[in-house]
């Protein structure tokens, strides 16, 4: 199977997008139902060369009984021209014989985040991360649980897609980002990803653990050259990993729960990473998730991003890759081909090709030939 990822605004007020899109040749189209700020390109649309989100928004809409006494309520997208943006788009590419994956970022969220500084993931130095909601907080989880309530029942996707299931950590492509210069190793990445809000202090003392201790090891960790996180945490390494892992694991249970009681035969995928330590858009998974499908990101260099599905494709369900096209990528059918023959090498059933509105006519083009092929 080959999906390509779209947003909304890609769609809506362009008449020829739905068909653009299906001469791909792709089987499905993700659909961005939920998104974090961004500011894209819009090269085919015939109003516009650019969309600027301002800010996180959900693009199904909003219905104020849904969501009253949640604390957190979505924003929504004033920048484009529908009271529906999702489900104008859907439908658009539904006629066109093209079903539709609810792409929903779950904990990716500026706007919520800055406004509630204590949702938010802390690091070990008390520096918060506004970006990243941490779903140790009741309130964080139950935003996430109406979020997806109401995507899988007023957007009726064909499929669901859930990205950030899970605490966000350190590395974020942010306005003028200045972080990744830093010669920070992967270890102190994720050390610097670790989160000590008021939450996740709960849960260590509850865990039995003394904070300051795995406060002092994470600080010193980041500020000397470990080898792993584990040489940084030593014997406190596997109780605070799973502590991380079970916060993901509550997180995915609860939201395919609730997608599955509206829903129960909704085909269900997840960005994933089979590393215990992994934060972001690709949460950790322990072996045996009950999803249907695992999307692995493929946009490092090739033998890490097959390292990386094979790991997945130990865990239980199907793997898929998502795939960039964009640049640095060349704008070449062959080249495209070639990773994605690559990637089903390596253990994937599906490749999600990002991204279909973003991305040129020559690289549409490429695309196309690489699905062909």
């Amino acid at each position: 199977m080959n999906v390509i990822y779209a947003y909304p605004w890609d769609i809506v007020g362009d008449p020829g997008a739905a068909a653009r899109l299906k001469a791909l040749g792709v089987d499905a189209v993700a659909l961005a139902a939920s998104y974090h700020t961004t500011r894209a390109a819009t090269p085919a649309h015939p109003a516009h060369r650019l969309v600027d989100a301002r800010h996180a928004a959900c693009y199904v809409p909003v219905r104020e009984e849904a969501w009253k006494g949640n604390r957190l309520v979505p924003g929504t997208p004033s920048w484009v021209d529908s009271d529906d943006p999702f489900g104008e788009a859907r439908d658009a590419l539904r006629a066109v014989g093209l079903p539709v994956q609810a792409w929903t970022v779950l904990t990716h969220n500026t706007l919520l985040g800055s406004a509630n500084p204590d949702l938010v993931v802390v690091n070990a130095f008390g520096e918060t991360y506004p970006y990243a909601l941490c779903p140790a907080a009741a309130d964080v989880r139950d935003y996430c649980r109406t979020l997806v309530h109401e995507i899988v029942e007023v957007g009726d996707p064909d499929a669901l897609i859930l990205e950030a299931c899970g605490a966000l950590g350190f590395r974020h492509g942010g306005h003028h980002e200045k972080t990744d210069g830093a010669d920070w190793s992967p270890a102190q990445i994720a050390l610097l990803s670790l989160c000590f809000c008021a939450a996740c202090l709960r849960r260590y003392e509850t865990a039995g653990l003394d904070v300051a201790e795995v406060r002092a090891r994470v600080r010193a960790g980041v500020d000397g050259e470990p080898g792993s996180v584990e040489d940084a945490l030593g014997d406190l390494a596997d109780p605070v990993r799973d502590l991380r892992t079970g916060l993901a694991g509550e997180l995915r249970d609860l939201l395919l729960a609730e997608a599955r009681a509206i829903r129960p035969d909704l085909r269900i995928a997840l960005h994933a990473n089979a590393d215990p330590w992994a934060t972001g858009p690709f949460a950790t998974v322990p072996p045996g998730v009950d999803v249907d499908l695992l999307v692995g990101n493929c946009w490092n260099a090739p033998e890490v991003d097959e390292a990386g599905l094979r790991a997945l494709g130990g865990l239980g369900p199907r793997v898929g890759a998502y795939v960039l096209a964009l640049p640095p990528r060349p704008a070449d059918g062959a080249a495209l081909s070639f990773l994605a023959e690559a990637y089903t090498a390596a253990g994937a059933a599906e490749i999600h090709w990002y991204h279909g509105g973003l991305a040129s006519a020559a690289r549409l083009k490429a695309i196309a030939e690489a699905v062909r092929r």
